[in-house]
């Protein structure tokens, strides 16, 4: 659909302004909770190397459990060229957890998944991801290793929270963890995600950023 001009009008093709695609990817993270996530990305987008920022963009988008797949269409169907869809959630009480991840990856989103929560992931930072079925239980831990760690209280819409778990935890270390981890479901005959815990696909998403900043 064309754009409008500020009188209505329609703007012909030739005359709108050329899009700027990033040059290390345009990624779109669309997750279903109030902050965790979003504290998470855009944090993390806020450490890259001042030269790398931007050169990769994440725009985090928030929507209810079941609109994740749906706002990923629309908003890479608008801009499909130059976005990088993903898909970020927790097992926790989602009923349709499975069905969700195997719809997604059927229309191309890539799905960084958590299981029991997205608290799993941040876990290994520390070193460790420990055997946690429920998300509560998951996340009462984190906040004690958090504590310990940085010396303050975790909250999950703190907007410092990536800088305070990349600076006092190992993002390397992390990265193998859960690689192992995940690996080590695969080997056992997990693969279906409700079933691989404690398991997260998170750092397949943080390891590609990654690679892209050493590249770039």
């Amino acid at each position: 659909m064309a754009r409008k001009d500020r009188t209505g009008n329609r703007k012909p093709r030739e005359q709108r302004s050329p899009i700027m695609i990033p040059e290390l990817g345009y990624y779109l993270v669309v997750t279903d909770t109030e902050a965790t996530e979003r504290c998470y990305f855009q944090g993390l987008h806020k450490e890259l190397p001042k030269e790398i920022q931007n050169k990769l963009v994440i725009k985090v988008v928030e929507t209810k459990t079941r609109s994740m797949i749906d706002k990923c269409l629309a908003m890479t169907a608008y801009d499909a060229q130059y976005r990088i869809p993903w898909i970020v959630f927790d097992r926790d009480e989602v009923k349709d957890f499975d069905e969700i991840i195997k719809e997604a990856e059927s229309f191309g989103i890539r799905v960084g998944w958590s299981n029991p929560c997205f608290e799993i992931w941040m876990h290994s930072y520390y070193g460790a991801m420990p055997a946690i079925m429920e998300s509560w239980v998951c996340c009462s831990e984190f906040e004690k290793v958090f504590q310990r760690k940085t010396g303050q209280k975790y909250s999950k819409a703190d907007s410092g929270l990536y800088e305070k778990i990349f600076r006092t935890g190992d993002e390397e270390k992390a990265l193998q963890i859960a690689k192992q981890k995940y690996e080590q479901c695969i080997r056992e005959g997990k693969t279906i995600p409700s079933q691989m815990c404690p398991c997260t696909t998170v750092y397949q998403l943080v390891g590609e950023i990654r690679k892209k900043v050493d590249v770039g």
